[in-house]
C-alpha cells in the first residue's frame, strides 16, 4: 500500500469511528449510512480548474446525475461550478441549489415541450439531441425569443469503450445526431445556415472504460465540426464547444488515475484548436469528482455458511449499489472490513460473499472476496460511492433510503457531520408508495 493509499484509508476509518461514536452507524437504528468527504471534494474542484489554462473560458458543470443531493450541489455552486442536468427533476435540484440559469445546462434526449420552454424562459443552456427537437426549439423561439445559449448534440461515432452501457458515441448510440450517417452532415449544416441562434456544438463519448484516446478523437470531430459549420457558412457563428465530461475513475485503489491534468494534456496534444480562445468550452465531469470522496458503510446483521463458503448478510446491497449487484463484471467495488467500533478488522483473509438485504439470490456486493471472517456487528464499507450509489437509490422491497452525511476533518483530525439527506422514515415509505 502507497502512502496515499494508506493516508486515504487512515482518514475513512477516522471518520468510521467518529459515525460510529456519534451514533450514526449503530445496531436495530442505523444500520446503513453513506458518507461524502466535502474536503476531498473541494481538492477534486481544485484539480479540475488547475488542469484547465487560464487562456480558455471554461464552465465547469457538475453532472448532477452523479449525485443529485441539492446540498450537494450547493457545495459544487459555492466551489465555482455549474451544473448540467440530464433531466426536469435535475433541473429543478440545480436551480433549488441556486445555480444562476446561465450556469445550467440541459441535456436529455426526451425534452417535453413544457421542459423545453420552461429552460428557455429561464435563459437555461439547452443542447438539442434530434432534428425533432430543433423544431420544438423553433416553435417556442417563434413564440418566445430566448437568452439560452442553444447547441446540438453531436455523435461523432468514434466507437465504446470497455463497458458498453456506458458508451455513448457508438455507431448505434441513441444519443445525438450521428454524425457520419448517410445526409446528416448536410442536414446540420442545413440547421445551422437556417438557426443563427445555433451556435454551440456537444459532443460525448461516454464515461467509465473509455480511454482518454477515444474521448479526445471524440472532442476533435465536435471541433472539427464546429470549425466547418463556420467555414461553410462564411461567418462566425458557433462560439462554443461543451465536451461532455466522462474522465473514467480508479475503481481498483484510492490513487486518482487518470487525473484532470492527463485528460488536458491528451486534448492538448489531440486538439489544440479547442485552446486557442476561438470557442468558448463547458465540461461536464460527474463520477470523477464524487465517486472518491464517497463511501458507504453498512452493519453484519447475520453469517452463515452456505456451500462451504462464508457469506456476510448486510444492510447494503442493490437498493444502494444497482450497479455492482447487475453488472458485477463492470462495477466491482472495493469493501473493507471493521470491528463494531469502527476499526479496521484484523485477521487473515477468508474467501466468503458479502450480501445484500434485497429478496433475490442475486444480491450481492462480492463473491468469494478475501476478506477477515466478519462477524455479527461488524462494518463493511464499500469504497469509492461518492457518486451513483447512495444518492440515486434502487426502492427494491421499499428499504428506505439511507442517510447521507457531508464531513469535514478539521486540522487537528477532529470530525465533523452535516446532515445531507435524512435516513427515510416507514412513513416516508409510505408516503411515496401511496400510502
Amino acid at each position: 500500500m502507497t502512502n496515499v493509499n494508506a493516508s486515504a484509508a487512515r482518514r475513512r476509518e477516522s471518520i468510521l469511528r467518529a459515525a460510529v461514536r456519534q451514533g450514526l452507524l449503530a445496531p436495530d437504528r442505523a444500520v446503513l449510512a453513506a458518507f461524502v468527504d466535502l474536503d476531498g471534494v473541494a481538492a477534486s474542484v481544485r484539480a479540475l480548474h488547475t488542469a484547465f489554462p487560464d487562456t480558455v473560458n471554461v464552465l465547469h458543470a457538475f453532472a448532477a446525475k452523479a449525485n443529485c443531493l441539492v446540498p450537494v450541489l450547493k457545495e459544487l455552486r459555492a466551489l465555482g461550478m455549474g451544473c448540467e442536468a440530464a433531466g426536469a427533476g435535475e433541473l429543478a435540484q440545480a436551480l433549488a441549489a441556486g445555480f444562476a440559469p446561465d450556469r445550467i445546462v440541459f441535456d436529455s434526449p426526451a425534452k417535453t415541450r413544457p421542459e423545453l420552454a420552461r429552460a428557455l424562459e429561464l435563459g437555461v443552456a439547452v443542447n438539442a439531441d434530434s432534428f425533432q427537437e430543433l423544431e420544438r426549439i423553433d416553435e417556442i423561439l417563434a413564440r418566445s425569443p430566448s437568452s439560452s445559449r442553444i447547441g446540438v448534440r453531436l455523435n461523432p461515432q468514434v466507437g465504446g469503450g470497455d463497458i458498453e452501457a456506458m458508451s455513448t458515441a457508438t455507431a448505434t448510440s441513441k444519443f445525438g445526431i450521428a454524425l457520419d450517417d448517410d445526409g446528416n452532415r448536410r442536414r446540420l449544416l442545413d440547421a445551422f445556415r437556417a438557426r443563427p441562434w445555433l451556435t454551440w456544438v456537444h459532443a460525448h463519448v461516454g464515461s467509465q472504460g473509455c480511454p482518454l484516446e477515444l474521448i479526445a478523437e471524440g472532442v476533435a470531430r465536435a471541433v472539427a465540426f464546429a470549425d466547418e459549420v463556420d467555414r461553410t457558412l462564411g461567418r462566425r457563428q458557433v462560439t462554443g464547444i461543451d465536451i461532455g465530461g466522462g474522465l473514467p475513475v480508479n475503481f481498483q485503489g484510492d490513487d486518482t488515475v487518470p487525473g484532470f491534468d492527463s485528460y488536458v494534456r491528451r486534448l492538448q496534444d489531440r486538439v489544440p484548436r479547442l485552446f486557442g480562445g476561438d470557442y468558448r468550452i463547458v465540461t461536464e465531469f460527474g463520477r470523477s469528482l464524487l465517486a472518491k470522496n464517497g463511501f458507504t458503510a453498512a452493519l453484519v446483521e447475520y453469517t452463515k455458511t452456505s456451500g462451504g463458503r462464508p457469506v456476510a448478510i448486510t444492510h447494503a446491497g442493490a437498493q444502494v449499489a444497482a450497479r455492482t449487484v447487475f453488472m458485477p463484471s463492470a462495477w466491482p467495488l472495493r469493501i473493507t472490513a471493521h470491528g463494531p467500533d469502527g476499526s479496521r478488522k484484523a485477521g487473515e483473509p477468508v474467501p466468503q460473499d458479502v450480501a445484500g438485504p434485497c429478496c433475490f439470490a442475486g444480491d450481492l456486493l462480492a463473491r468469494a472476496r478475501p476478506l477477515p471472517l466478519l462477524a455479527p456487528g461488524d462494518i463493511v464499507c464499500l469504497l469509492d460511492t461518492g457518486a451513483y450509489y447512495s444518492s440515486t437509490p434502487f426502492h427494491y422491497n421499499s428499504l428506505p433510503d439511507p442517510a447521507v452525511h457531508g464531513v469535514r476533518v478539521g486540522p487537528r483530525g477532529d470530525v465533523a457531520f452535516e446532515p445531507l439527506r435524512p435516513a427515510e422514515t416507514l412513513e416516508d415509505v409510505l408516503a411515496r408508495t401511496g400510502g
